[in-house]
Parts: C-alpha cells; structure tokens; sequence
C-alpha cells in the first residue's frame, strides 16, 4: 500500500514538469494557456507536498503501532 502512495506522489511532480514545458514552451505564443498550466504546475506541486507529508505520518503511525 505504502508503494503504491509513494508512485502517485510522482505522477503530481511528472504533471507539474509538463505543464512547466508547456508554460515554456507556448509563453511567447499564447499567453492565455500558460495561465492555465500554471495553475496545474502549482497545484500538482502542493499535492506532492501534501501526499508526501501524509504518506510519512502514515508511515511513521505503522511504525509507532508495529513497536507497540
């Protein structure tokens, strides 16, 4: 279960470097879309920040329990 947390974590950071390319990419073109993939790249970041934190409170909770 803990594997499978830790991968998703990283489809948030694969999502924010997308919509980082994207932002790059199409700034000098439209800028009405990299608008919008900021707003991705910033959210998927904060839900890496936060599916990271949880996930190791979680761990350490299964820790705390198991030496119980």
């Amino acid at each position: 279960m803990i594997n499978i947390l830790r991968y998703t974590e990283y489809l948030y950071v694969i999502v924010a470097g997308f919509s980082i390319y994207r932002i790059i990419t199409d700034w000098n073109t439209d800028r009405s879309m990299p608008y919008f993939f900021i707003f991705f790249a910033v959210i998927s970041i904060g839900m890496f920040l936060f599916r990271r934190n949880y996930r190791k409170k979680f761990e350490q909770r299964k820790r705390d329990n198991q030496n119980k």
